[in-house]
């Protein structure tokens, strides 16, 4: 019988060389990675400082420059009022006017509404059916969470009205809520 002559790999010699040629792909991989998070990471950088620059420019061009002199009672008197209708822009509303609808009935038709901001209380004006769903609507109001203190200011029964309708006037006050 004849002898085989088998050849055998070099002891690994070439998965070895296999092995260095993808971890050398890996790293150029990693370092490409890195390279373009970091073009990311100045680009962000750059953005972000011409955001506050022009943040910084619009701010100098909005702030009012005024030096005290013959008009600034009246820019004075401006702020003020920018200042009141702010407070009554920032009044809760939504609360407000859901507890006033809930409150009344079909026996009550408003037909005014006046907060005032600074002193958190409002002037309800409208008119009802009879005298006992007026007393209702105030009593309704008063257990509304949102509101204390509703009081019947003035009413006034119309006379000359077949249906006697009620005409009335009441303050509540809300309650701040956070």
């Amino acid at each position: 019988m004849r002898s085989l002559r088998l050849k055998f790999p070099d002891q690994g010699q070439e998965a070895r060389n296999a092995g260095y040629a993808i971890l050398l792909l890996g790293i150029l991989a990693l370092v490409g990675v890195l390279y373009q998070f970091k073009v990311a990471i100045d680009e962000a950088a750059y953005w972000d400082s011409r955001i506050t620059a022009m943040d910084r420019r619009v701010q100098r061009k909005t702030t009012p420059q005024f030096s005290p002199g013959r008009g600034s009672r009246e820019i004075t008197q401006e702020i003020k009022k920018a200042n009141t209708i702010m407070g009554e822009i920032d009044l809760p509303w939504e609360a407000l006017f859901d507890s006033i609808e809930y409150a009344s009935g079909h026996d009550v038709a408003l037909l005014s509404f006046q907060p005032d901001a600074a002193s958190h209380k409002m002037l309800i004006g409208g008119e009802a059916k009879n005298m006992p769903a007026l007393v209702d609507f105030v009593a309704a109001l008063e257990r509304e969470s949102a509101l204390k203190d509703a009081h019947l200011l003035k009413y006034e029964i119309k006379r000359d009205d077949p249906q006697r309708p009620v005409i009335f006037s009441i303050t509540a006050s809300w309650i701040e809520t956070s």
